[in-house]
């Protein structure tokens, strides 16, 4: 049965314009090394995560905050081409966030993020956006915005019966987990160790604490990513693992956004969680084939077709 195309999600989160060097290793502590090429682009993960959502079909609405410089502005003009509302992304004084990336010859990278009007955003600023939020299919965040603003879009979800999918990235030692009920979790293996206190490499053999662990945070399902291993997925009812589209990676800044704009969107249609995941482990692989978080990001089509192509291989394991 064909799932209903233009999911309508509301993304909560950063908009940040990259500043990217190119190295061919990354320093270490109190090393100096010489950059091979610097270029500039947009990014932060609430940008990145509501394009490849916007470019997988889905109605995007994004609330979040801009500076009134000049980045501020190409970066709205950025936004609406790409088909996502910006009737509640607010321009406030000061300057857009920004973000210093340093990527190495494997697609490895280093990244300090400074907020700039991204940490303007509060809680009184989001409630204000309650009906918007009320309405949505799904509400999709992270944790590059203050935590008064996440908490209380995550509370206006819950109160509204919209399905919250966050990523707890950069991973916030004050969030308030059992608190707050969330749908999808989605995380890497180094945040899952720090959020879950459990290693995600033995999560078949150790699924009863697994359990308790979700059981106690009002989490209904955990997503881990693993790069080129298969990413796992954690419910109450046991571990699955789904493979991932194998690519040689040329930059992986914004795989991970990618996959959770992705999910998100077909999650928000109704998929089933180990078909969302499919099309996202594919799309977030077929991110890394460009350089930039957003240069990248596949469209629907682009991931159908290699969705199509790596059926007959499936079929034979």
């Amino acid at each position: 049965m064909a799932r209903p195309s233009a999911a309508n999600l509301v993304v909560i989160g950063s908009l940040n314009v990259d500043l990217i060097a190119q190295v061919e290793h990354l320093p270490s502590p109190g090393e100096t090394v010489v950059a091979t090429n610097l270029v500039k682009r947009f990014g932060g993960k609430g940008g990145n995560q509501a394009l490849a959502a916007a470019r997988h079909g889905a109605q995007v609405m994004f609330l979040g905050n801009l500076g009134d410089d000049p980045d501020g502005r190409d970066y709205r003009n950025h936004l609406r081409r790409e088909g996502i509302n910006c009737s509640a992304l607010n321009t406030i004084r000061g300057v857009t966030g920004c973000a210093y990336i340093t990527v190495d010859q494997a697609g490895e990278n280093q990244i300090v993020v400074i907020p700039g009007a991204n940490g303007a955003l509060t809680g009184p600023s989001i409630k204000m956006q309650r009906a918007r939020i009320a309405v949505a299919k799904a509400l999709l965040l992270q944790l590059e915005i203050p935590l008064e603003a996440a908490i209380d879009a995550i509370r206006i979800a819950n109160e509204s019966k919209v399905a919250v999918v966050l990523n707890p990235s950069p991973v916030a030692k004050a969030f308030p987990w059992g608190d707050v009920k969330l749908d999808v979790v989605i995380v890497n293996e180094h945040e899952a160790r720090e959020i879950f206190d459990l290693s995600p490499a033995a999560a078949a053999q150790h699924h009863d604490s697994w359990k308790e662990r979700l059981t106690a945070r009002r989490i209904r399902h955990v997503i881990i990513t693993r790069g080129g291993s298969p990413t796992l997925h954690i419910s109450k009812s046991g571990v699955e693992e789904i493979p991932a589209h194998p690519v040689k990676p040329v930059d992986t800044v914004g795989a991970g956004d990618t996959f959770a704009g992705v999910f998100t969107t077909h999650f928000a249609e109704g998929a089933e969680i180990d078909e969302a995941i499919r099309w996202a482990n594919t799309a977030a692989a077929l991110s890394t084939l460009k350089h930039g978080a957003q240069e990248g990001v596949p469209h629907r089509g682009d991931v159908q077709s290699a969705l199509d192509e790596a059926k007959p291989s499936l079929k034979g394991r």
